[in-house]
């Protein structure tokens, strides 16, 4: 089994267009969860993928409890900045681990957070709010293929 990333909900084309160009670039396989805050042809996500979406290997889900149906039998980490998230670095990912990202505009629902055992964080220095969420899935996702030495 492999390690593959998720984008929960999200709301800005040329982050799910990168994320999906990295997709395409590691051999990470995607997953993305609607509802988008976009179309999903949109030119900017079209833009940012440049031509690698069509090299990217993704599904789209029509809900998160669809979602956590499908893949009921491996282990789910958000990115959170929750007070209970660890660090990033501090977290032993297993093969089979799904990264799953956060909305841009409100991280998770307070409901699907909770049906998220594991949660990550990118230690920042105080008073920062947060990092763009392609950014913050990519140090994530390279800790997490280090750890694995999955290159795919």
């Amino acid at each position: 089994m492999t390690l593959s990333l998720a984008l929960y909900h999200p709301q800005i084309p040329q982050n799910a267009g990168t994320l999906l160009r990295l997709s395409a670039c590691l051999g990470i396989p995607m997953d993305l969860i609607r509802p988008f805050g976009f179309i999903f042809d949109d030119k900017k996500l079209q833009r940012a993928g440049m031509d690698y979406i069509k090299f990217a290997d993704y599904k789209i889900h029509d809900s998160f409890g669809f979602f956590r149906k499908k893949y009921s039998h491996r282990r789910f980490i958000a990115l959170d900045i929750g007070e209970n998230s660890i660090a990033h670095y501090d977290f032993k990912y297993e093969s089979g681990d799904i990264l799953i990202v956060g909305s841009e505009h409100y991280g998770f629902l307070k409901e699907d957070l909770e049906k998220i055992r594991h949660k990550v964080r990118i230690p920042m220095k105080p008073n920062r709010r947060s990092l763009n969420m392609a950014v913050a899935a990519a140090i994530v996702l390279s800790e997490a293929i280090s750890q694995l030495r999955c290159w795919q």
